[in-house]
């Protein structure tokens, strides 16, 4: 049998590849896409000025400016960075800081961000406002009463040199985990009013009980917006550097943030030396954004695509 197939016509495009469709570019979106290539240069300008400027040596930036073209690149500068400003004793005392404040910063607020959003508490939206209000207070204004307190508030030896709250770490992370619980239990609340309520429902059915229903149904299912506050505090908690210089008198427990003070000579400050300790202090923020990238993207995001 003869199967006869209609000619095809000219200029008619062949049956295995259907027709391209062009898109139409809006001036409009390819106006938010430079203002938005224009900020991003603009935030990242100083961190690219300051990783050029620590690959080159004084002498050379001195004599031709700092963009100027280079003549000589090395990592001099790190090597010498990391040994004179003695970056792992205060990378050290850093972490002590920040990895129990955030991880008490979370638990706290996740459980009192539970409370207020699922459990029957009365006052409820008073208790959150008043938590959210805290982030109004200037740090600076409590600074005097809190040092005289923790003067006052005894510790024992293994816990404290100093036998009070003063001197130690104690009292850094106690101002920490105080300032930011409010921030957290504010965004915490407000996620998990968003979680379906049939899941605890089901939960109560099946007999579990408060603990059960906030640390193996509800946490889990915070995930995303742990992960982005995690992200958050660790960097504040690791770049603050007030508390510590007003509760601590011993240099050898201050944080990374005081290293590079150690790089600052008394006469003569090498601005390329100083640029390379910056870059290395700023390395582990860095890091633990890039490990939480994708849970840090997904708790900004969440809620966007509700109607």
């Amino acid at each position: 049998m003869t199967v006869h197939t209609a000619p095809a016509r000219p200029g008619a495009p062949p049956a295995s590849r259907a027709p391209a469709v062009r898109r139409r570019v809006r001036p409009g979106r390819i106006g938010v896409h430079a203002f938005l290539m224009a900020v991003s240069l603009a935030f990242l300008a100083p961190l690219l000025l300051a990783v050029y400027a620590s690959l080159r040596p004084y002498d050379e930036t001195s004599a031709h400016g700092y963009f100027s073209l280079p003549r000589h690149l090395s990592l001099d500068y790190y090597r010498q960075a990391f040994s004179d400003s003695g970056m792992t004793k205060y990378f050290v005392n850093t972490m002590i800081i920040a990895i129990p404040g955030v991880l008490v910063t979370l638990f706290l607020a996740s459980f009192v961000a539970f409370a207020l959003a699922r459990l029957k508490v009365r006052g409820g939206l008073v208790l959150l406002m008043l938590f959210t209000a805290g982030n109004l207070l200037p740090q600076q204004v409590i600074v005097t009463p809190l040092y005289v307190v923790f003067n006052r508030i005894p510790l024992p030896y293994w816990m404290s040199d100093s036998m009070t709250m003063f001197d130690s770490y104690w009292a850094v992370v106690t101002v920490q985990v105080g300032f930011q619980i409010g921030f957290c239990v504010f965004v915490l609340a407000n996620f998990m009013r968003t979680l379906p309520r049939e899941i605890l429902e089901a939960a109560v059915v099946d007999g579990a009980g408060v603990w059960t229903r906030y640390w193996r149904i509800t946490l889990p299912l915070c995930r995303p917006a742990l992960a982005a506050l995690g992200t958050l505090q660790f960097t504040w908690m690791y770049n603050d550097f007030l508390w510590a210089l007003v509760f601590m008198s011993d240099g050898d427990k201050l944080p990374i943030t005081s290293a590079l003070n150690n790089l600052r000579g008394q006469f003569f400050t090498d601005y390329n030396l100083l640029a390379a300790g910056s870059v290395i202090v700023a390395l582990p923020t860095l890091v633990v954004f890039l490990l939480l990238q994708r849970h840090f993207i997904a708790g900004l995001t969440l809620g966007s695509s509700k109607g």
